[in-house]
């Protein structure tokens, strides 16, 4: 009993070692424009990225997007960060998210995951889901749900990558 319950521990620690190693999902997307995106080329010159997975329809996603826009300019100003926003809404939907985006006035790289192929690359079951990639673009943090005051401790974990420091 004993050696099953270590293995199962071992199992799981290198699994939860495996997840915090997850590098981003190459799959294909579309922009506002309808054209396609493959999010492997996904870059920013070793500078931090958050990838904030989201819908017209998720009252929470757009409010921790439009949080965020408040103090984006100066967040990219002091780290070099990059935030990429994913809507997953469907063929019925995605009209609505170029009108909504323009309408936000968001400095953000937007996509459109009509298909659901990149969710379900990155594991995302609901929204918002956000995840934190490191200049390698390795997971090494991610979030789902979003409460006021989120984006400030997301904030910090940014300063921390960027300044070359661990999140752990």
């Amino acid at each position: 009993m004993k050696k099953l319950i270590l293995s199962i521990l071992v199992l799981g620690l290198g699994f939860n070692l495996m997840a915090q190693e997850r590098s981003l999902a190459a799959v294909k997307v579309q922009n506002l424009d309808y054209s396609e995106f493959n999010t492997g080329d996904i870059e920013n010159d070793g500078k931090p990225i958050i990838i904030s997975f989201w819908a017209t329809w998720c009252s929470p996603c757009k409010r921790e997007l439009n949080a965020i826009n408040e103090e984006y300019v100066d967040w990219q100003e002091e780290t070099g960060l990059k935030l990429i926003a994913v809507s997953i809404d469907d063929s019925r939907n995605a009209d609505k998210v170029k009108p909504y985006v323009d309408g936000q006035s968001w400095d953000y790289e937007v996509y459109l995951d009509v298909n659901g192929d990149f969710k379900r690359a990155m594991n995302v079951n609901n929204v918002p889901h956000t995840f934190l990639l490191d200049g390698n673009k390795k997971i090494v943090w991610q979030h789902n749900s979003y409460s006021p005051g989120d984006e400030d401790e997301l904030y910090e974990l940014v300063k921390k990558l960027a300044n070359g420091e661990s999140i752990d």
